[in-house]
């Protein structure tokens, strides 16, 4: 006897497969991250992720316009710092006339209503390339937070809407939700990156910032130290829960593809909003492969986000994000 339920007939043609699909994206789903910096006309194509650009301040307005166009609502800022302000600790972080505080106001200037989000880290002002500052040889925590917490402060005071710390140091989202309380932005947000892994995917983005560690004697190599083991699962659930407890408004996972697990854990455990990165590497792999004739680019692209999505994902900071909402219109 044929069976009486056949699964088929909800896949039988592309009208009754998108009434019945579970996952769907679009531009609403997506923070743009966008790398900035000094200068004027510049458009610079980042040589690791191909179709992707460096934007100085003047170029930056035009760029976020057309994000609102998209539909895209949200921007994630990245600056790359000139070597001559990079220092051990990071100076140029708080500096209420550098690159990010202008960068925020520029975009705020453009468009007033995308939602501003910038990263908290150092290695960008870092001599070193690490996310914090160096004493005798180690990543130190506690003097790290403090200009971190400074660095917060500085973008709150531009215009930013939301923090982003990358760092990974241990209590800097207490202490960055305290002074921003202190101070009066009690608006401002936190995005933490909780579950941040020590992964080999961010070359090309440390391209993008020069901010990769440098080769230097006594000077550690890599930031495994402050970023996850990617062997680790409930280390990743501590990391978070720890991240609410001292005020984040949103966690997030990074990298992407390799992490869903990581994904669907937390989203099943926490009451707050879960936003994964997928990372440069993630970016890179694809564009090389589709460059070759190997992958059918949008094809894995679309499959790539939607299992980001489904996984969990509320917010997905993705380089692809214009690619992904230009296909969709």
């Amino acid at each position: 006897m044929y069976p009486i339920k056949r699964n088929r007939r909800l896949r039988t043609n592309e009208a009754i497969r998108s009434l019945v699909r579970e996952t769907i994206i679009s531009p609403n789903d997506f923070l743009v991250p966008l790398f900035v910096v000094e200068g004027k006309g510049i458009k610079e194509e980042i040589a690791s992720m191909p179709n992707y650009y460096r934007y100085s301040l003047d170029l930056l307005q035009a760029e976020v316009k057309e994000l609102w166009k998209l539909g895209l609502k949200s921007v994630l800022l990245f600056v790359k710092v000139p070597d001559n302000l990079k220092d051990n600790k990071g100076t140029e972080a708080i500096n209420p006339d550098g690159l990010m505080q202008r960068a925020i106001k520029t975009v705020k200037n453009a468009c007033p209503e995308m939602l501003v989000m910038t990263d908290v880290a150092l290695d960008p002002y870092s001599v070193y390339g690490h996310d914090g500052i160096i004493e005798n040889g180690k990543v130190v925590n506690d003097d790290s937070v403090d200009v971190l917490t400074e660095m917060g402060l500085s973008h709150a005071e531009a215009g930013a809407d939301f923090l982003a710390p990358s760092d990974m140091m241990d209590g800097r989202i207490l202490s960055i939700r305290e002074a921003l309380e202190d101070d009066g932005f009690t608006d401002v947000g936190i995005m933490s990156y909780s579950a941040k892994y020590a992964s080999a995917f961010y070359g090309p983005f440390r391209d993008a910032l020069d901010s990769a560690p440098v080769d230097v004697q006594d000077i550690p190599k890599d930031k495994k130290t402050y970023q996850m083991d990617y062997a680790n699962r409930f280390e990743a659930l501590r990391e978070t829960e720890m991240d609410i407890d001292e005020g984040a408004d949103i966690v997030m996972v990074k990298p992407g593809l390799c992490y869903l697990d990581i994904v669907r854990e937390i989203k099943n455990e926490v009451d707050v909003p879960v936003a994964v990165y997928q990372v440069s590497g993630e970016y890179a792999m694809l564009k090389a492969a589709a460059e070759k004739g190997w992958l059918d680019h949008d094809a894995v692209m679309m499959e790539q986000i939607t299992a980001i999505k489904r996984a969990g994902a509320d917010i997905i900071a993705s380089y692809f994000a214009k690619d992904v909402v230009k296909l969709l219109s």
